[in-house]
């Protein structure tokens, strides 16, 4: 298909910058091709160089990609415009957010004791009692802790590291399915998503060999609460891949622990087997609050000077009164029994749907965390289906690479008996339309 947009520009710049606006505003939609070089060139009345290089930043920014012959076209998921998920229709049972239940989260109250006055944020970043309290939350789980650091959520850290430590062009395996702001992320630093196959227990270590064997430079992983198969690490699997890893040790390993608390599962990190390069990161959003945008990781000394040396350059330190308001929280015993409640309820839930679609014969997948997987032939079909009974729940391709196609419930908010219509409607969709995906 090529593009009915005019693009265009005198410089590769103003080239480049042309159709970055025309895949933000929808325009340029993603597989559409971009006309070839030369005749790019011949249109605008510049030379191929021109358009060559417009082309090639295009590229690196992760906006377009080129397939041979095929030609350049837009990419599957430009940077420009992040795989975010359609508008909730009014009158609709919402499944699809991947939010925790509010219901289950503590009130955010700032602290009031934080003195006013100058403090010397940069040359003390950490409040020394946070520090102290992350280091005994991360190592009860084998997480070793000898390097421990703050950012301003997963996302924030995970950016930070993959961009002081590859350069454009660098593949990165990364779970398929995975976490769609993830492989945005990846694809906006003009990095590239490395598919790599999950089941029930996460990574697939045969599948991150050949990632290592393509020449990936990171690995982006979830030991527990996967989003969105909800695979967790055991401990087989955890030992499996530190032996893959062990073969590349110039190869950094990200491990993504975003639910901790509310994954309903033990963690079996990959980061205690010794890896010369690594970050275990965990955010604190799915059990106290969207709001609380605050990371904690534990790393490799090499991995802690570059990071904080770009955020010593960048927003300098997390907010001192963010951080006393998470350590309120993390020390608080009325918030960790809410969040032991979470954990339990999240649990509770997230069971029931899957035996109620098991006894109608639907599979799914749902081994931690706060969503279900669920394998379908055409994902359209089952999402409009569910939207007639009163449900919306979230196609699977926005958080697809190159795997099968499925749909990810979110469960945190749906109580067993609801559970039991969802499933039962879930059947009488598949069985209207088994002819288009066979049940």
């Amino acid at each position: 298909m090529v593009t009915q947009y005019e693009i265009d520009g005198a410089t590769a710049k103003g080239i480049a910058g042309s159709v970055e606006r025309g895949v933000a505003e929808g325009a340029l939609v993603p597989g559409v091709a971009l006309p070839p070089v030369r005749r790019l060139a011949d249109e605008l009345g510049v030379s191929p160089g021109t358009v060559a290089t417009a082309y090639k930043e295009l590229r690196r920014r992760g906006i377009v990609v080129t397939r041979g012959r095929g030609g350049t076209v837009v990419a599957p998921a430009p940077a420009v415009a992040s795989r975010r998920p359609p508008k909730v229709p009014e009158g609709l049972r919402d499944l699809a957010g991947g939010h925790p239940d509010p219901a289950l989260l503590p009130a955010l109250l700032p602290p009031s004791r934080l003195a006013p006055g100058v403090r010397s944020h940069r040359s003390v970043p950490r409040l020394a009692r946070l520090e102290e309290t992350v280091r005994d939350w991360l190592g009860a789980d084998g997480v070793p802790v000898e390097h421990v650091t703050f950012a301003h959520g997963a996302l924030d850290l995970i950016n930070r590291v993959l961009s002081v430590e590859l350069l454009p062009g660098d593949g990165v395996a990364m779970e398929d399915p995975g976490y769609h702001h993830l492989l945005d992320l990846v694809a906006a630093l003009g990095l590239r998503n490395v598919p790599v196959a999950v089941d029930d227990e996460g990574m697939r270590p045969e599948a991150l060999r050949a990632a290592l064997r393509a020449g990936v430079r990171a690995v982006v992983l979830s030991p527990r609460g996967q989003n969105p198969y909800g695979g967790c690490f055991s401990a087989g699997r955890r030992d499996a891949l530190a032996e893959v890893l062990s073969d590349a040790p110039d190869v950094l390993l990200v491990e993504n622990d975003h639910a901790s608390e509310v994954a309903g599962a033990a963690l079996h990190t990959v980061s205690a087997g010794g890896p010369a390069r690594w970050v275990h990161v965990r955010t604190v959003s799915k059990f106290l609050g969207a709001d609380l945008r605050w990371a904690a990781a534990a790393c490799d000394p090499v991995t802690l000077a570059r990071h904080d040396g770009r955020l010593l350059l960048t927003s300098g330190w997390v907010s001192h009164l963010l951080q006393e308001t998470v350590l309120g929280l993390m020390t608080d015993d009325g918030t960790r029994a809410l969040v032991a409640r979470a954990r339990e309820t999240y649990a509770l839930r997230r069971t029931a749907l899957a035996g109620e679609l098991a006894v109608r014969g639907i599979a799914s997948h749902a081994a931690s965390g706060l969503n279900l997987w669920v394998p379908v032939r055409d994902e359209s079909a089952v999402v409009n289906g569910l939207r007639s009974y009163g449900w919306w729940v979230a196609a699977g391709a926005r958080f697809r690479l190159s795997s099968g196609p499925g749909v990810r419930i979110c469960a945190a908010g749906l109580e067993p008996a609801d559970a039991a219509r969802l499933a039962s409607d879930f059947a009488v969709v598949l069985g209207e339309s088994e002819a288009t995906y066979g049940g």
